[in-house]
């Protein structure tokens, strides 16, 4: 074989990986992330090796406008898409965002299923593909690379799904998705959609088929992987799987299942893996959504074996229970042990085996709460180190902080918190009751930071063993519909849950203000 023949054949089984956390991973209720914490986790996708960012839905708000935007100006090898339905002020508006983009592209979608057209929609089949025609060419006219999505592609008859599949790349879309936008196939019917359109559209070699599943069902991943095989060269995914609902195919599971098996994926991805660990905690701080313990890939467990069977089996051969490892995703196997009397140059060593790289700044701030760590715990794990640093780059950019908490509780009550936050650089004490310790501590918290959200989610678990074990805990609140997380974590389980409480309270104010602007703006 030649070597153009060998590049063409490389080329055409190279997976093109489309992460859209920045935008359907932040719609999952409680997920909001700030403007930094979207060019954050914009940065290390771009260092990783993503193929498209797609940056957020630029209509939205001005807030998300300029996230998109900002994001675009600064990546260095990405393509920055933005979202717009198929309404031409979408479009104009996405247009304007990713025009700072080395390589920006206009993703727009509507829907083709007649439950959707019917109920939602109200547009008759042929109106809808005159609305394809039409926002595919203004998309066209503004960037050369437009994608266009069949929303709820699956539930639409493959004759209709044909009609505007062709309609699309006759108008200039040069991506075409076919979403299993509410998690609804298998895997063989989702094959065979892609094989189908493939084979039905004439001019269907025009433009690559994506693939963007949701996990209503559990089979997000498998369904992604399914499409490939009916011929989609794009994957659209989120980190830690995060999404609508249940949520969508996880990035770290679709690109590690084609990596490791290549005998039946013969495909290839431009990720860096060894970036997935990190960016799966990144993302998990800034949403302050957990990553289960089994996850696949980024779980705490995922490289952990208990069973005396299986370690002793690890002791002989490390193959006889590990399919891949722990390096290629970014775990270290080794385990330093950091105590209190750990320097500076130990605390970054085994900051950079963790894959974290903080600046000045935010390293003596998490050396400075990790000496402390240290004097209370015996043994301080990774796990330990890893929820430290995380909350801390979580609550980086909070407007209110915990600053001290004095708790008196017992079985004579009234129960008495008396905290100090830092709003905005004042401090500020105030002591309240309340039917036990987290209560009085949750009310001293309202009293200083005033909201009308009810407690949906108080949630503890040790992040490690042992009674001195740090205390990691989630607090939900909801608020006229709209849904946000906090995470805390301390040796003291009510400081982690003031931090939580405090930092799902900040949530609250952002998402209220991003939801004032967005109704000015009409």
């Amino acid at each position: 074989m030649t070597n153009d023949s060998q590049s063409a054949q490389s080329d055409a089984d190279r997976v093109v990986i489309f992460d859209t956390t920045l935008r359907d991973g932040e719609q999952c209720p409680g997920a909001t992330m700030t403007f930094e914490e979207k060019l954050e986790v914009a940065e290390l996708l771009d260092i990783m090796g993503v193929d498209i960012i797609e940056a957020g839905f630029p209509i939205a708000s001005e807030g998300d406008f300029e996230a998109v935007a900002t994001v675009a100006n600064r990546a260095k090898n990405a393509v920055i898409a933005g979202l717009a339905r198929a309404i031409p002020a979408d479009i104009d508006r996405c247009g304007q965002a990713v025009k700072g983009a080395r390589r920006g592209r206009i993703h727009t979608f509507v829907s083709t299923s007649p439950i959707h057209l019917a109920h939602q929609m109200r547009k008759s089949q042929d109106e809808v593909l005159e609305i394809i025609t039409a926002t595919v060419t203004q998309a066209r006219n503004l960037v050369e690379d437009v994608e266009w999505s069949a929303m709820d592609a699956t539930r639409t008859p493959i004759e209709y799904l044909c009609r505007c599949v062709d309609a699309a790349i006759a108008a200039g879309a040069t991506t075409i998705n076919l979403p299993d936008t509410v998690g609804y196939a298998t895997p063989q019917e989702y094959r065979d959609m892609f094989l189908a359109v493939r084979e039905r559209v004439p001019n269907s070699d025009k433009a690559v088929f994506s693939v963007h599943c949701h996990n209503d069902l559990g089979l997000a991943v498998a369904n992604s992987l399914a499409g490939v095989a009916g011929g989609a060269r794009q994957v659209e995914c989120t980190i830690n799987g995060i999404g609508e609902r249940a949520g969508n195919a996880a990035l770290e599971e679709v690109v590690m299942a084609i990596q490791t098996r290549a005998d039946v994926l013969p495909y290839h991805t431009n990720i860096d893996t060894t970036w997935l660990s990190r960016a799966s905690r990144l993302v998990s701080a800034v949403t302050n959504f957990p990553v289960q313990y089994n996850k696949a890939i980024v779980g705490r467990n995922a490289f952990a074996h208990e069973s005396g069977i299986h370690q002793d089996g690890m002791l002989k051969h490390t193959q006889t229970y590990e399919i891949m490892t722990p390096e290629s995703v970014g775990v270290s196997k080794t385990s330093l042990v950091m105590g209190k009397h750990s320097g500076r140059n130990a605390f970054r060593s085994k900051l950079k085996e963790l894959g974290y790289e903080l600046g000045d700044n935010q390293f003596e701030d998490a050396f400075t709460r990790f000496k402390a760590l240290a004097d209370r715990k015996k043994h301080v794990y990774d796990e330990d180190i890893e929820a430290l640093v995380d909350e801390e780059i979580a609550h980086m950019h909070d407007r209110t902080k915990v600053v001290a908490l004095t708790v008196i509780a017992g079985t004579m009550g009234p129960q008495t918190a008396t905290l100090t936050l830092d709003v905005e650089g004042e401090h500020r004490t105030v002591q309240s009751i309340g039917n036990g310790p987290v209560d009085a501590t949750f009310n001293a918290i309202k009293e200083i930071m005033p909201h009308q959200g009810s407690l949906q989610l108080y949630q503890v678990h040790a992040v490690t063993q042992g009674t001195d074990a740090q205390a990691e805990v989630s607090v939900r609140l909801e608020e006229d519909g709209r849904t946000v997380t906090g995470r805390g974590a301390d040796t003291d389980t009510l400081v982690a849950s003031a931090r939580a409480y405090v930092a799902a309270v900040n949530k609250l104010k952002l998402t209220r203000e991003k939801t004032a602007r967005a109704q000015a703006l009409g």
